[in-house]
Parts: structure tokens; C-alpha cells; sequence
């Protein structure tokens, strides 16, 4: 789950996770995940190569029947001086048409969200975002989601010193 960012001798992500949405799985369960392309510009994808993109308030819509990522913050970058671009500006997401058809239907009819889990470089270098469709959690299923991770975390603590004779 936790990929490692690889970076090079200049201090950039070659592949990895760039940026990650570390709250969404607590407000959203998510039901089923989807991998889509990003259109950037040139400056974009370096600032995303230094790792310090946001997503924590972004989401992704349908308008005109393309899929669109809001809200998504990727700082200007500081190398180059015609770097100028807008750092909230909505950016277009890739998926293949069937794809865009089945996930635009589930946001529709369901009522579900498309919610960005991470922004990544693949194995050949290619900005990908990963979408997960998913339910926003009520009050109590978030209680229950933190109450479960809590016993996770104590049963490992005491599996672990289960040998030294600590309880």
C-alpha cells in the first residue's frame, strides 16, 4: 500500500507516489479503484517530480463528458522562468471510454464520489492519478473506522511483546 518514492541524484521522483490523500479513505470507503492519466504541463510535472502536491480538498467531476480533477494544488515551480501557471487550475484526467462511461453512471446513479487517493509516476515515468469511487462515511462509521484501527494497532503492540513477557 505504502509505495516508496524513488528519487534521483537531483532530489526528484523518478516513479512513486508524489502526492497522496491521506484523509480520503477515512471519509469516503471506497468501493473500487481506477488508475487515470493526467494532462500537465511541462513546469506541472516538475513541481509534482519535487513531491509537494496537494490533494486533500480535490475531486474529480464530469463536464461535457470528459472527466476533470478540481481543487488539486501543484505549487508553481521554482527552477524555470516561465513557469508561470494557475496552481488550482482544473486539470483533465485520461480513462478510456468505456471507463469514463461505467464510473460517470455509478457518480450519477448511486450517488457515489470520484475521489483522488494519489498522484503517481509509473514504472516509465508517466503521471497517473488513482480514483477511488467510494461513499461518503457518516459520524458513527468513522468512529467505528477509528475504533477499529486503534484495537489493530494495540493487538500488534501486544503480539509483540507477547515473548518479553509485558502486557
Amino acid at each position: 500500500m505504502a509505495a516508496s518514492k524513488k528519487k534521483t541524484k537531483g532530489g526528484l521522483i523518478s516513479h512513486g507516489i508524489a502526492a497522496q490523500n491521506r484523509k480520503a479513505r477515512f471519509n469516503y470507503s471506497i468501493i473500487e479503484t481506477v488508475e487515470a492519466g493526467l494532462v500537465l504541463k511541462g513546469p506541472e510535472v516538475k513541481s509534482l517530480r519535487m513531491g509537494r502536491a496537494t490533494l486533500s480538498e480535490s475531486y474529480a467531476v464530469e463536464r461535457e463528458g470528459e472527466l476533470w480533477l478540481i481543487n488539486s494544488y501543484i505549487p508553481e515551480y521554482q527552477g524555470g522562468v516561465l513557469s508561470r501557471f494557475d496552481t488550482r487550475a482544473p486539470r483533465k484526467l485520461l480513462l478510456h471510454r468505456k471507463q469514463l462511461a461505467k464510473y460517470i453512471g455509478e457518480v450519477t446513479k448511486a450517488g457515489a464520489s470520484l475521489v483522488p487517493l494519489d498522484i503517481h509516476f509509473n514504472a516509465r515515468g508517466v503521471a497517473k492519478v488513482t480514483l477511488g469511487l467510494g461513499k461518503g462515511r457518516k459520524k458513527e462509521d468513522k468512529r467505528h473506522a477509528i475504533a477499529d484501527r486503534d484495537w489493530q494497532r494495540d493487538k500488534a503492540r501486544l503480539l509483540r511483546n507477547k515473548g518479553r513477557g509485558e502486557y
